[in-house]
């Protein structure tokens, strides 16, 4: 099993839960947002998902051209966001998962899989 678990974010219900004229650049917004993931690479979500963690933040639609970064991985999702997750999920065999949501219905396909989840407060300040 990997040691350093992995993190993944939903961007598009991540961004869209502040109503703060995203709408207007989603790629701008989806940047902004994996900018700001950037620290959780070292420090993870403590005091329950301590770091290191890896950070992969699933962009879909108008944000699919934001590239990654050292710290934060950026995962273009080819249709859907929330299958692109699943199977994120899946492919991570037994390797500690989280994902960052606020969408019931993807919340309940990744705990079926063996995942975590958290809210999106607890990655935008």
């Amino acid at each position: 099993m990997d040691p350093v678990p992995l993190l993944i974010v939903d961007a598009a219900n991540v961004v869209g839960s502040r109503p703060d004229g995203w709408w207007r650049d989603r790629a701008g917004a989806a940047a902004r947002l994996r900018d700001g993931l950037a620290g959780l690479a070292g420090a993870g979500l403590p005091p329950e998902l301590p770091g290191p963690v890896e950070v992969v933040l699933v962009v879909e639609g108008a944000a699919r051209g934001v590239t990654g970064t050292p710290e934060v991985t950026v995962v273009a999702a080819p249709g859907s966001g929330d299958d692109t997750i699943v199977e994120l999920v899946a492919e991570a065999g037994n390797r500690r998962r989280a994902v960052v949501t606020a969408d019931r219905g993807l919340r309940e396909r990744v705990v079926a899989l063996g995942a975590e989840v958290y809210g999106p407060r607890r990655v935008r300040p």
